[in-house]
């Protein structure tokens, strides 16, 4: 029995499709559970209050700012994080002999400097953003420079920054040093956000993901059951049809043993000769066991069947293997 793969394939994507979803719907109850921060003014003395007995996760707002920004090369902006790469693009041959364009990383360069949000009432320092969801950075500025060589096409660098005065939404656990600070940093168990987005914003956007894995994860196993399903059926049928050739083959046998034995001792009462050499057996179709075979099947070669009880078959009698095309012969 061959394995059903497809379906099997359709049930593991549908499982990973509803852990992903789980996931996500986690993610979403996390936000609704933190502790909302309206003004930065407030964090100093709701720590002093409540990270005491456990780590004291919240969502803060603010603008992004800096004492000593960065400031960018190619788009003029100020930034407190900003990442620069540089892509060598030249024409090559490939396998076929033609010109292709290829490129090739030359530069990768990451800055970030300390750096806060700030909301006019406080600021809050933020730690570790890279790693954190939602992150991600402007591309202020995309240059083309050409080299004007026949192979050398030029270089391409991307600025990629995040400006001061962005709005974010930062998500972490609240922490304050011995002198007062008040940091953000990614917390040992929870979540850890840098959007731009909304908290609200984010909860919906996890809940809708969450939904629509689902219901994709459904879809994909109501169709790999249905696929196995499937595939089982069609191996009890195939079954099932084996066991009704094999006994009808035992049952004509059966039955023409029964008649030769009468035509023996039919041949014995009338006093005929037991010395005379019998008729040969011709060869006759293990199936009907009336005509004699005729048809030889490709691609395994046997020939065990007449052409009217081949053309019922999909698969050799003698070998199982199956049959592609069936071929008349004839005797002289």
């Amino acid at each position: 029995m061959m394995v059903p793969w497809s379906g099997i394939g359709c049930c593991l994507s549908g499982a990973a499709l509803y852990l992903l979803g789980r996931s996500s719907g986690r993610d979403a109850e996390g936000l609704k559970s933190v502790s909302r921060v309206n003004q930065l003014n407030e964090l100093a003395n709701l720590l002093d209050i409540e990270s005491k007995v456990l780590p004291l996760v919240v969502a803060v707002c603010g603008r992004v700012g800096s004492e000593t920004p960065i400031n960018c090369e190619y788009s003029g902006l100020r930034g407190v994080i900003v990442e620069e790469t540089a892509e060598q693009h030249f024409l090559k041959h490939n396998d076929a002999g033609s010109w292709i364009q290829d490129s090739a990383l030359m530069l990768s360069m990451s800055k970030e400097v300390p750096w806060y949000l700030d909301d006019g009432t406080e600021r809050v320092f933020v730690l570790g953003a890279r790693g954190a969801s939602g992150f991600a950075l402007t591309v202020g500025s995309e240059v083309f420079e050409e080299s004007g060589r026949s192979l050398m096409l030029g270089v391409k660098r991307i600025e990629r920054v995040l400006p001061v005065g962005t709005s974010l939404t930062v998500v972490g656990e609240a922490v304050k040093d011995d002198i007062g600070t008040v940091r953000i940093q990614r917390p040992y168990k929870g979540p850890f956000y840098v959007s731009p987005k909304t908290i609200d914003e984010l909860i919906g956007n996890l809940g809708k993901w969450a939904r629509w894995y689902k219901y994709a994860s459904a879809g994909l196993s109501i169709f790999g059951v249905f696929l196995i399903a499937k595939h089982a059926i069609q191996y009890i049928i195939e079954r099932r049809r084996r066991w009704e050739f094999h006994s009808r083959v035992l049952a004509a046998a059966a039955k023409k043993q029964d008649e030769e034995s009468e035509g023996s001792s039919g041949k014995a009462e009338n006093g005929s000769d037991s010395s005379k050499r019998e008729r040969p057996i011709p060869d006759l179709c293990v199936i009907c066991l009336e005509h004699e075979y005729n048809a030889v099947f490709i691609p395994c070669g046997h020939m065990c069947c007449c052409t009217t009880c081949s053309s019922h078959l999909s698969n050799c009698p003698l070998c199982r293997r199956r049959i592609e095309q069936v071929v008349k012969t004839f005797r002289h």
